[in-house]
């Protein structure tokens, strides 16, 4: 068992080594050493609007967290999504557009306000209909039950009249 804590810590303490020699080096060779991608994407953050950006990624829900929005999300699925909005408006594309690949691509789950049509319009209609007949089974049991509203003031008339 020693012998595994051995090679466990050992790990662990290259991979810190590393990863605190990694951003040092990049630093010190200044942003030529960048791969094109990671200078693609940065020139992609710099040519988006920040205000249409945030925009966008607030109307989106994250698909890990499923209760923060995307702008708010620090999944790592969610700084793919957002590096492929910020990609998508670099290249020109509109809100609709984009909003139109992320429901292809994941469904209308990724936005907070689904279209109303026969595929979602349970989820418009539900929340009245459960309203509604949670109503209706409170009107019906208070005019079934026994010793209803009406009921009960009566007696307790009729017991005042009594006693006096």
């Amino acid at each position: 068992m020693s012998r595994l804590a051995s090679r466990l810590r050992c790990g662990l303490l290259t991979l810190a080594a590393l990863s605190a020699a990694v951003p040092g080096a990049v630093s010190a060779a200044g942003p030529a050493a960048l791969p094109a991608v990671a200078a693609a994407s940065q020139a992609a953050w710099q040519a988006v609007d920040a205000d249409r950006f945030m925009a966008l990624t607030s109307e989106l829900r994250c698909l890990v967290c499923q209760n923060e929005s995307l702008a708010d999300s620090h999944a790592p699925l969610a700084e793919d999504l957002k590096r492929e909005i910020r990609a998508r408006m670099a290249a020109g594309d509109s809100d609709a557009q984009i909003l139109d690949f992320l429901v292809q691509r994941y469904g209308d789950f990724v936005t907070y306000r689904p279209p109303l049509d026969a595929r979602t319009g349970l989820l418009w209609v539900g929340p009245l209909l459960l309203l509604g007949l949670g109503a209706g089974v409170l009107w019906r049991q208070s005019r079934r039950a026994p010793g209803g509203p009406g009921e009960r003031a009566e007696a307790a008339d009729a017991t005042d009249g009594e006693s006096r």
